[in-house]
């Protein structure tokens, strides 16, 4: 991964963005992405206030109201930047990337028709790249079942498996995810009997990916550090008065992580020291699946400018 060292050449980085003449279409986003606690927020406000720039989320969860200190919204640090797509639905909608995609796009041609630069910031890659790349194949309906049934087949199995149905050039295979072969196989599968789906032209044409990511201690020791203070600032308290609206466990638990332990924890499955030590596991597990991801990116084409802000 490309890795820029320092913010002076971050500044750098961001004055060639001005003065190269194929950045200065009206298309032009910038994007600020990486795992949990890398400081995306803090980049991309001090970006927007030097650039005359508004923020886009792109948080899955940011987007619910009412979800405050388990998805870290921290809104003060946003200052005087306008930001969009966080508090747009209630907590009992279910959100997807479909929906952000369409919202994506009013706010994005709102701040365009502003004059302003739009900022897209989060740490969701799937949802950064659908508006990157087409990607008709992640609209293919999972099969639960199928899935189970596949995901018994050793790798080899697969790789088998999947070399007897035509492959569409298009449709880049990861060789080495098992996880993934499960995937191929069950897309290869449903192609067999149904055509390819049809996906919108994207609206981003011209964009530049600015990539955080902090080394392994550093992270593990920022997300320890957050997750005290979320406890502190009264994440639990947060979850009894969702209950208290009517809010079910079931979709608490859907909402993952910090909602889905304290969740077992008031249920009585958990006690306050395995719900505290499970809750920081998973949230290390998913910064290091994010990062997972944003290398897919990569392996699919999207250039990201990885930066040092140790």
């Amino acid at each position: 991964m490309d890795q820029v060292r320092d913010i002076t050449h971050i500044q750098e980085l961001i004055e060639s963005i001005h003065q190269a003449e194929e950045f200065l279409s009206p298309d032009f986003l910038l994007i600020i992405l990486g795992p949990t606690a890398s400081g995306k927020t803090k980049l991309a406000v001090q970006l927007a206030q030097a650039m005359n720039g508004e923020i886009i989320s792109a948080d899955s969860r940011q987007v619910y109201r009412q979800l405050d200190i388990g998805t870290g919204k921290d809104l003060i640090e946003y200052q005087d930047i306008r930001y969009h797509l966080i508090d747009i639905v209630d907590p009992h909608e279910h959100y997807n990337v479909d929906l952000f995609r369409e919202a994506f796009q009013q706010a994005f041609l709102e701040i365009r028709d502003r004059g302003k630069l739009p900022i897209l910031c989060g740490g969701t890659g799937s949802y950064i790249q659908s508006l990157l790349q087409e990607q008709p194949y992640s609209q293919i309906p999972k099969d639960k079942d199928l899935q189970t049934e596949l995901s018994l087949l050793p790798k080899e199995t697969l790789v088998a498996r999947i070399k007897e149905y035509s492959i569409p050039e298009d449709f880049n295979i990861d060789w080495n995810s098992h996880k993934r072969l499960v995937r191929a196989l069950e897309i290869l599968i449903y192609l067999k009997d149904h055509p390819k789906p049809e996906v919108e032209a994207n609206t981003v044409k011209d964009f530049l990916i600015l990539g955080l990511s902090p080394d392994r201690e550093t992270r593990r020791a920022r997300i320890d550090k957050r997750l005290e203070t979320r406890m502190e600032e009264g994440l639990l308290a947060e979850v009894e008065g969702l209950l208290a609206q009517g809010i079910s466990h079931e979709q608490l638990q859907w909402f993952g992580l910090e909602y889905k332990y304290a969740s077992l924890h008031l249920q009585g499955e958990l006690t306050m020291e395995d719900f505290k030590e499970k809750l920081r596991t998973e949230i290390h597990r998913f910064a290091k699946r994010q990062m997972t991801y944003f290398r897919k990116m990569e392996k699919d084409g999207l250039k990201i400018h990885w930066i040092d802000m140790q």
